[in-house]
């Protein structure tokens, strides 16, 4: 069976992000002085959005429209590895330019973001949209979105596939029938006309996605909340709010982005639009705990093995980086008890990071018999990233954790004091990198075994 295609239809600019230090001001004014130390290109709009799926994986086309201006030569370079099929733009390449420093943004400017006319559409565009298995409508006001031969395919498409529309304060709007369109809480307000309020939440979100549900005519809206995760709205059921996992983040730029492109994929896949909408507002957080687009800078991340939340592999190394100390424990965790919450808690006060080394239920199996688990892994998991000591859930199927070990390389492994050294193999492993096991006090009267029998008698 060959890949599913998807494509993603719209507007493309070129981001410079101009990276340096600024430690003095300047004697001009009272400016801070950045010493730039490099400049980095990359495309952004619709360009972005096909770059995630390209890194992830996937079979991606990206359908746009370009100019022939200087600017434009470094935009195609920054979209290398991507099918682009493009028509002409007849206007100068939009540039937004962020100067940064120490990792954060000082000030951007932006070059050809004024207004433009409708772009026309080729054939060729169309043909390449006719052979998607899903779509992402990446608008970013710039025109391509309001074609009248591009829309019309598009509402043809919302029938027969998933069509994610992506939507821009100065673009068009969706064409009914599509899928999910995606708002972020400020977008959503104004184009459902509503007042903003500052300790707007889901409330206004709510508000706004049933009265834009209804002007759109779509399946569903689903307004992001940035940090507080994404509110769903479908089939004239009750809002549905998806938090987010905690997660430090300093550029929020390109989060919406990486929401849309994961939703689509979770769509394309035969996911409902709830266990969609998890799975991207999961890999947005992943996102941006990875450190946002300047994550794209470097090469692709290796095949996430977490349970759910932030991938734990970034969470080992960013801690590493940061000077800090790697904690990780292990364990089957089925029925997760007060005894399993201070073994944790206790494990995460010994450093700057808790991952917890999670048994898959093939691998409970194996070790407790045909009856276990009681619960799946990704419910243990998601219980474990619950708990405000647990920061990341790595899920191994292998009768012991080596292997996992081997690829967090912690600098502590933490077990309960009911082991000894004979029965922890992989207090070598750990030796091999520097690391040591260590246990912390065991709780005897709290056991999982306990609690099930206590269960199946109340039954």
């Amino acid at each position: 069976m060959s890949p599913k295609n998807i494509v993603v239809v719209g507007d493309v600019l070129l981001d410079a992000d101009v990276h340096g230090d600024a430690s003095r001001l300047s004697p001009d004014a009272p400016v801070p002085v950045v010493d730039v130390a490099e400049t980095d290109y990359r495309a952004g709009g619709a360009g972005l959005v096909a770059r995630m799926l390209e890194r992830d994986g996937h079979a991606v086309r990206l359908v746009t429209v370009l100019s022939d201006d200087g600017a434009s030569g470094q935009l195609r370079g920054a979209l290398e590895g991507i099918e682009v099929i493009a028509g002409p733009s007849g206007v100068p390449t939009p540039v937004k330019t962020r100067i940064r420093a120490a990792g954060q943004c000082v000030v951007r400017f932006d070059e050809g973001c004024g207004e433009v006319k409708i772009p026309g559409v080729t054939d060729a565009m169309l043909a390449a949209l006719e052979q998607a298995d899903a779509v992402v409508v990446a608008d970013y006001g710039r025109g391509l979105a309001a074609n009248i031969r591009l829309r019309g395919l598009l509402q043809e498409l919302a029938g027969r596939i998933p069509v994610v529309w992506d939507p821009h304060p100065s673009g068009s709007i969706p064409v009914p029938g599509v899928t999910a369109v995606t708002p972020n809480l400020p977008e959503s307000i104004r184009a459902a006309g509503l007042s903003a309020k500052q300790d707007g939440g889901a409330r206004e979100a709510a508000l706004a996605a049933e009265e834009l549900r209804r002007a759109w005519q779509c399946g569903s809206v689903i307004v992001t909340l940035g940090g507080a995760g994404a509110l769903v709205l479908a089939d004239d059921g009750l809002p549905q709010v998806i938090p987010a996992p905690k997660v430090q983040a300093g550029d929020p730029c390109g989060a919406g982005d990486r929401f849309a492109g994961a939703l689509a994929v979770g769509l394309m896949g035969g996911q409902p639009l709830q266990a969609a909408a998890e799975g991207a507002v999961q890999q947005a957080a992943a996102f941006l705990a990875a450190g946002g687009v300047a994550s794209l800078r470097e090469e692709a991340a290796p095949e996430q093995l977490h349970g759910g939340g932030v991938d734990a592999l970034r969470v080992a190394r960013q801690t590493r980086e940061a000077g800090g100390t790697v904690v990780a424990t292990g364990g089957c965790f089925d029925l997760l008890h007060a005894g399993h919450a201070r073994t944790l808690a206790a494990a995460r006060g010994l450093g700057d990071c808790l991952i917890v080394c999670l048994n898959s239920d093939a691998s409970v199996t194996r070790l407790k018999g045909e009856d276990r688990p009681i619960m799946g892994q990704q419910d243990r998991a998601e219980l474990l990233l619950s708990l405000e000591c647990v920061d990341a859930v790595l899920v191994f199927d292998e009768q012991t954790p080596e292997a996992a070990l081997e690829q967090l390389r912690p600098d502590l492994w933490v077990k309960g004091g009911d082991y000894t050294a004979d029965q922890l193999p992989e207090a070598a492993l750990l030796q091999t990198w520097g690391g040591r096991a260590v246990t912390v006090p065991y709780h005897p009267a709290r056991s999982t075994t306990r609690l099930a029998a206590a269960l199946a008698k109340v039954g």
